[in-house]
């Protein structure tokens, strides 16, 4: 049994911890027999457990705690720490683990449900299950995950700047500020809610017009990833969509019509200054079908 699962970007600029797409980088994970102990070879290295403390089997125990342990092969091209939902993937292919051996037949509401408690926020996990877009909200509270999906429809792509460092997600945090001034937090949300109508209609027009404009997370975080501001204004030059950071960065996303993607690509490379970093950049597409499971 194989278990695949696509990479996420998420925020999407003004949807804070709330908006993802699936995006075609995957982790995959094979079932390949029963054992007396858990384990997994990954290409993780030594810093990764390949025990049962490994976060994919840590996630399918707090599931299923009663599992039959198995021997697993993971492998994954989603970068680590670098903004495209790497431990979102583990923990979808835990509960996915979970599933199946478990015969829990889980719905995607549950299953966003896990996803979300163990993730802490449904931005990168939803849409790791489900496949395309997603915008969702989670109540800390009753740990209830309301969220919509839908099919992109539109022939678009993402070009992923993903820079040659790490940046967790708690670093990422750490710049955010603890509090948000109420006329500065209504002009953020009112802004959120135009972005999300315009995703919704596949209104590229307007998506290009308010993408950019996020007030609740970039500009704090900009200072960590100093290239976002360039890759951005190169990038419109060649009549990019837009450009945001990609869930917590260092990974810069272009937006970009497929037609477009090629020409924004090289005069990325031909322009970008040298002395920004090293960087490898990929063109992604969007992955509409979420976690899936392929047994022989």
């Amino acid at each position: 049994m194989k278990i695949i699962v696509p990479a996420t970007t998420a925020n999407i600029g003004l949807g804070f911890d709330s908006i993802g797409i699936a995006v075609g980088l995957y982790l995959t994970l094979r079932v390949v027999e029963p054992s007396n102990e858990w384990k997994i070879k990954h290409p993780f290295g030594e810093a990764v457990p390949s025990n049962q403390e490994n976060l994919i089997i840590e996630t399918a125990l707090a599931v299923c705690p009663t599992l039959q342990p198995h021997h697993l092969v993971c492998e994954s091209d989603i970068p680590m720490t670098r903004g495209l939902g790497s431990s979102s993937s583990a923990i979808v292919a835990g509960i996915e683990l979970a599933n199946q051996l478990g015969d829990l037949n889980l719905t995607p509401q549950q299953k966003v449900e896990w996803a979300t408690k163990l993730e802490g926020h449904p931005d990168n996990v939803a849409p790791a299950i489900l496949g395309g877009l997603v915008v969702a909200t989670y109540d800390e509270e009753s740990q209830e995950v309301d969220y919509l999906q839908k099919e992109i429809q539109s022939d678009i792509q993402g070009i992923a700047l993903i820079p040659d460092f790490e940046l967790s997600t708690k670093a990422s945090r750490q710049v955010l500020p603890s509090e948000f001034l109420y006329s500065k937090a209504v002009q953020a949300s009112s802004r959120s809610n135009v972005l999300v109508a315009a995703l919704w209609q596949e209104d590229w027009e307007n998506v290009s017009r308010i993408v950019e404009k996020d007030l609740f997370h970039e500009p704090y975080r900009e200072t960590l990833i100093p290239f976002l501001t360039p890759v951005r204004k190169l990038a419109k030059e060649k009549e990019a969509i837009g450009t945001y950071l990609s869930g917590a960065g260092p990974t810069v996303m272009v937006l970009s019509s497929k037609d477009k993607s090629t020409t924004i690509v090289e005069h990325l490379q031909e322009h970008l200054p040298s002395e920004l970093g090293n960087y490898n950049i990929q063109v992604l597409t969007v992955d509409q079908l979420g976690v899936r499971v392929e047994k022989r």
